[in-house]
């Protein structure tokens, strides 16, 4: 263990203060595997018998821990001291993300249980502490095989296989107090008007009714907007008129920041100024259309599995993904924490968003309690951040997927943020109507072949995918613009050779592995080609960035080394487009 504390820097910048602590670094810790133990076995504070590094998992090696073996329970405990004097001052505690259900107990009383393992979460914890330090207990249940949970590719038997990886347990992301005041700003809701040179804003405010929020924004340092609104019955409406305005682009992100006050609270925050729309499939950005040049990130690390070891190894991955000629990325099976997406912010990355559905029974009623709200929490957390361009809840969902839930995510997600595309599920089954594009993933390594399909989509042939994929678990009631999945090219340059190609025994890929490097570019480039040279295709996304732990088809090594020349990838992928010319 160390006394400098991991992951240290601020976890929610959209909405920051000066009067917080972080709370990673070393834990108390107790393993209860088949998760039996009652809570007074640990609120006396007496069975904690090993440390953990927070906000590592207890699978990670960074967690000082390394257990992969199925876990139902875990506990954590810390005494805190504020580095503060927070006299007057509420305490909230927060917690990034604990999968999969988290009861919190400060100073031997239980303060609440947030259910889902992907979202931020927080409890007032005032009313249970003084300026004295108090104790904090943390519980997590995990039963990722149950059926009834989201656990996107965390493998359901004891070791790793085929797409699926090691587990995450317990708490992932940064856990932190924050010391406010007696009325302060909850959250920001930003609805950009372009054609305005407006920034139409909801501002939630707690205990604050009839307060006045104000809002000033900047431009590089320059001031360019005040707006102000009352607040009534707990959100304030802001209209915030723009005296210079500068569109958000990919590739090119103006960025303008903002501060919100109401009474003595203070924060500071950023938005971005672009407008989503879809047409015939098409996605455009500020009016104009944009081909997607996206690839597959599941945000998986060697050393600490669901969560990277620092902010720089977060930032490096959309860096390395650019300089490939990528311009955004699907966040798949995986909710991305706030630092990842605000990178994307910065840089003009676009991503979409995406939860966690595989481990999960698609028929069952748990998909509309244990699900759903997660995914609410999750549209209204990262809802702020303009590189999000869409949302897609759902991936490779199977034939007997119930329609009511698709259905009703669908309109859930558009009455919560009807500012953003939405595909109902990538890749498999579609209902109609549902959708404002639709995409498919196909996994064929031959190029000629591969063209074959994209050709007769694009003359028109609403085929039957069934037959398209020879898959009962396929519905497309429209033909698809966006290839979401395709490549996962297996290459690995430490196997290379006709005995490793051919029989594969230590990796795992789609199709058959590449026997020389030059295979490699063969493909990635005539595959990419296909899509790119289509005139109904807006957008690809390339399996993968990196390699995850037995899989080997990413275009980096798991620990971020290139497997390929840089600039042969980006030539391939910054030709022009069809739709672009």
């Amino acid at each position: 263990m160390t006394n400098i504390i991991p992951r240290a820097e601020y976890p929610r910048p959209q909405l920051k203060r000066s009067s917080y602590q972080v709370l990673n670094g070393e834990w108390d810790y107790a393993t209860d595997k088949a998760g039996v133990s009652t809570p007074e076995t640990y609120i006396g504070g007496e069975n904690f018998n090993e440390k953990i590094t927070v906000p590592f998992c207890r699978e990670s090696i960074l967690s000082g821990i390394g257990d992969t073996e199925f876990c139902k329970c875990v506990w954590y405990k810390k005494t805190i001291t504020p580095n503060e004097d927070i006299t007057g001052k509420r305490a909230i505690l927060h917690i990034g993300a604990c999968d999969y259900q988290t009861d919190v107990w400060v100073n031997g009383e239980h303060v609440g249980t947030h259910i889902g393992g992907y979202v931020s979460f927080s409890f007032d914890i005032t009313d249970k502490i003084a300026n004295t330090p108090f104790t904090v207990i943390i519980r997590a249940i995990d039963d990722t095989v149950s059926g009834a949970q989201p656990s996107g590719k965390q493998a359901l038997r004891p070791n790793s296989y085929g797409c699926f990886y090691t587990r995450t347990t317990g708490i992932w992301q940064t856990v932190w107090l924050e010391y406010v005041e007696p009325t302060y700003v909850e959250s920001i809701k930003y609805y950009p008007d372009i054609d305005n040179s407006k920034m139409n804003m909801t501002v939630k405010v707690k205990d604050g009714e009839g307060e006045t929020v104000c809002v000033n924004a900047s431009y590089n340092g320059k001031p360019v907007g005040t707006a102000s609104g009352i607040v009534k019955c707990g959100y304030a409406k802001i209209s915030l008129p723009l005296s210079e305005l500068h569109l958000w682009e990919i590739g090119d992100a103006k960025l303008y920041d903002a501060e919100i006050t109401v009474g003595n609270d203070k924060v500071q925050s950023y938005f971005g100024m672009r407008e989503v729309g879809v047409k015939d499939g098409i996605l455009y950005l500020n009016g104009k259309k944009v081909f997607m040049r996206l690839v597959l990130d599941q945000g998986f690390y060697p050393e600490g599995i669901y969560t990277a070891p620092t902010y720089e190894a977060l930032k490096r991955d959309i860096d390395l993904s650019m300089s490939f000629g990528f311009n955004g990325a699907r966040l798949h099976e995986k909710v991305f924490e706030p630092l990842f997406l605000e990178y994307c912010d910065r840089v003009g990355y676009i991503v979409w968003g995406e939860h966690a559905n595989w481990g999960m029974d698609h028929t069952g009623d748990q998909l509309f309690s244990n699900f759903m709200q997660e995914w609410m929490e999750i549209v209204d957390r990262d809802f702020n951040h303009p590189a999000i361009i869409g949302w897609c809840p759902l991936n490779e969902t199977p034939h007997d997927t119930d329609k009511r839930f698709t259905e009703a995510l669908s309109t859930l997600t558009r009455t919560l943020d009807p500012t953003r595309a939405y595909i109902d599920a990538s890749g498999w089954t579609h209902f109609e109507g549902v959708s404002d594009m639709e995409d498919l993933h196909d996994y064929e390594q031959e190029p000629k072949v591969f063209k074959a399909k994209i050709d007769a989509l694009e003359e028109g042939i609403k085929m039957n995918l069934h037959e398209y994929f020879k898959s009962p678990d396929i519905n497309y009631p429209a033909i698809p613009t966006f290839v979401s999945e395709y490549g996962g090219t297996w290459w690995a340059a430490d196997r290379v050779g006709e005995d490793w190609a051919d029989n594969q025994q230590d990796g795992w890929g789609y199709g058959n592995a590449c026997k020389s490097i030059e295979e490699f570019y063969y493909r990635f480039d005539g595959l990419t080609s296909a899509i790119m040279d289509s005139k109904i295709m807006g957008g690809l996304c390339y399996t993968q960035l990196t390699d995850v732990e037995q899989e080997q088809n990413g275009l980096l090594t798991y620990d971020r080394q290139l497997k390929f020349d840089t600039e042969k990838l980006r030539a391939t992928l910054t030709k022009k487009a069809a739709i672009e010319k």
